[in-house]
């Protein structure tokens, strides 16, 4: 994640992944969520953290669902149902439930078809926001898989040439598994920015990068501009010159292939629910299992310990920085912002939940 959206050094406080996840838990718990369910969603929720990916970890997310289910919007006890399946393939209904812990539900049903039939995908709707979708791509790496997974919701971002915001973020994550190397783990919204990063943006007092957010009439913003709320976002590639139409499409085909295919409607009439897809490819029933990793851990080696442009220290590969991330936290915590911290005695206080969360 870019460095402005980190919590700055002089006030992080960092918690034990420990204590973060046990709360996290108990509040599901207290909304109604079963054991199996909170412990599931938690996990979700915290993997987004300890990889450094504070869009979907705790800090924005947790506040939303707990709002959610106050509401009634979100079902905590959502009776998952499948639609229509054949030995590769499944259409599923989320009954409102939150995609942390309907999505590995979705996942685990993808992986057991793929290892009968070699890959196997899942298209879900009628679901609830499922948090960082690198969550449920990886969940295929210990099948010796490799997993696919987008979403859809909402209506945030302008077609290319467009004025009125009618495709979603729709992140896609595809996760790769290694032999010695750390995973291959891409994941990204197929926007100039995650619109989680928007809130964040508010809470550190940062700006937004040129061709992120675009004026009410839909005109690029091409300088750094405050965050202000609903401010239309535009597709990966900003302008049509720097390859807007390519996340503005790559974002369609994810809308057809969650919300349609599994007989839901598009993100702009989806009334508040989200659409998931999730794909398990089977390693062996294309390739030697040893021999692909061996393989991929060459190439990402290759690609990290490549030479650098002036001014660089070091190439990456998606999900090098994360892992690294993953270390530090394991080790010296997950740093929260101030405000996190005070959201969460309150909201702890409120649902009588003793307080476990210190420092690291």
């Amino acid at each position: 994640m870019l460095e402005r959206f980190h919590v700055p050094h002089d006030v992080e406080v960092r918690v034990k992944e420990k204590d973060l996840k046990g709360t996290v838990t108990a509040i599901f718990s207290k909304m109604g969520l079963s054991k199996v369910d909170a412990s599931t969603a938690a996990e979700g929720l915290v993997y987004a953290d300890m990889r450094g990916i504070e869009t979907h970890g705790v800090s924005n997310m947790l506040r939303r669902y707990v709002e959610g289910y106050g509401k009634g919007s979100i079902n905590p006890r959502p009776k998952v149902k499948v639609l229509r399946e054949s030995a590769s393939a499944a259409s599923v209904d989320c009954d409102r439930g939150l995609g942390l812990h309907v999505g590995p539900w979705c996942m685990a049903l993808a992986i057991e078809k793929a290892k009968k039939t070699g890959m196997a995908s899942v298209s879900a709707t009628n679901g609830r926001h499922y948090g960082a979708a690198a969550f449920h791509a990886q969940l295929a790496l210990k099948h010796d898989m490799i997993g696919l997974s987008m979403t859809v919701g909402g209506n945030t971002v302008l077609p290319t040439f467009g004025a009125k915001p009618l495709v979603g973020l729709n992140p896609l994550a595809v996760a790769v598994p290694t032999k010695d190397e750390p995973p291959f783990i891409f994941d990204a919204s197929m926007s100039g920015v995650a619109g989680n990063k928007i809130g964040l943006a508010k809470r550190l007092g940062v700006k937004l990068a040129p061709g992120w957010v675009a004026e009410p009439d839909g005109t690029p913003i091409m300088r750094e501009v405050e965050p202000r709320d609903n401010m239309p976002m535009l597709p990966l590639g900003g302008t049509r010159e720097g390859g807007s139409h390519k996340g503005y499409s790559l974002s369609v085909m994810i809308d057809i292939l969650s919300s349609l295919l599994a007989g839901g409607q598009p993100g702009f009439n989806s009334k508040g629910t989200a659409s998931h897809h999730f794909i398990a490819y089977n390693i062996e029933a294309f390739t030697d299992v040893d021999g692909f990793k061996e393989q991929v851990d060459i190439y990402m080696k290759t690609l990290r310990e490549s030479p650098t442009a002036p001014g660089h220290k070091r190439v990456y590969y998606a999900g090098l920085p994360e892992h690294e991330e993953e270390i530090d936290r394991k080790k010296n915590g997950v740093p929260l912002h101030p405000e996190v911290i005070e959201w969460f005695r309150g909201v702890t206080s409120e649902l009588a939940i003793p307080w476990t969360m210190t420092r690291n």
